[in-house]
């Protein structure tokens, strides 16, 4: 058999002026595709094996290439964004024709030149079309375990849950709300540390490194703060969390950690309207 949206090895059947017409290894299958002359390997000959992908052209006809597209059927990856018309937008995927990403299919408003992360599958029309609902496309059976670095990009963020992540642009994972600390969209590339694997395989996540860790970081981040204004800062616990974020990007409960930790160490002092340096 020929599969649409894959690599495979193809026998070449016959010869013509315009390109070489293959089959399946065993040759005895009724299914051709052409691959036009340009892409035809130079001194080819029939029953040759060639790789190829098979896609569709521009009038919907099967076609092969030796061309590599960024993306395989089932495959997650981050494409570019070259159009956008009413009906979708048209996606560079490394092939002469463009990958379509229809409008019931995208997720969140698109920007020409920005890359989207998508999955490619075949339509019902069997066709071959983009999607960024891609959560069933992502594999559970990820080589990670706790407290492992791994690289993601984030691919939906729901304002009650959090962010959800393909981590390596193939496996779930999501970073609870109280750990998306920062601002955030689809499409952003994130470092993050494992903090459980689930029982189903899904990878729960931190931006965040092991608390006494953080804490630590926290701690130096507030020292520089308050050195860069002069040695004082108007936060104190009952700033709120908004303010807070604001001045130093971080959480109330993670500055009430690295706050706590340089007061037992001596280094700041709280006053009536905020936190000062030891000294100033």
């Amino acid at each position: 058999m020929i599969f649409l949206g894959e690599i495979q090895k193809l026998k070449v059947k016959r010869k013509t002026s315009f390109g070489v017409y293959l089959t399946d290894r065993e040759g005895n299958g009724k299914e051709e595709v052409l691959l036009p002359k340009r892409e035809v390997p130079k001194d080819i000959k029939v029953g040759d094996a060639v790789e190829v992908f098979v896609y569709r052209d521009s009038e919907d006809r099967l076609i092969a290439t030796t061309r590599r597209p960024k993306l395989t059927l089932g495959e997650v990856g981050l494409l570019k964004v070259k159009d956008i018309t009413k009906i979708g937008a048209f996606l560079d995927w490394g092939l002469e024709k463009d990958l379509f990403l229809p409008f019931k299919e995208q997720t969140s408003k698109l920007e020409k030149g920005n890359k989207y992360l998508v999955a490619l599958y075949i339509d019902k029309s069997d066709r071959l079309c983009a999607t960024m609902k891609i959560k069933d496309f992502l594999r559970t059976d990820s080589p990670y375990k706790e407290n492992d670095w791994v690289m993601g990009t984030i691919y939906s963020i729901h304002e009650d849950i959090g962010a959800f992540v393909a981590v390596d642009n193939k496996y779930e994972g999501l970073i609870p709300k109280k750990e998306l600390i920062g601002v955030y969209a689809p499409g952003d590339e994130v470092k993050a540390r494992v903090t459980r694997v689930k029982e189903d395989g899904k990878l729960d996540l931190s931006l965040r490194e092991k608390s006494y860790i953080q804490i630590e970081k926290d701690a130096e981040k507030i020292l520089a703060k308050l050195k860069e204004e002069g040695g004082f800062l108007p936060l104190n616990d009952s700033s709120s969390p908004e303010d807070i974020k604001k001045e130093l990007n971080m959480s109330k409960s993670a500055f009430k950690k690295a706050a706590g930790r340089l007061l037992k160490e001596r280094k700041i002092e709280f006053v009536e309207k905020g936190i000062k340096l030891s000294g100033n």
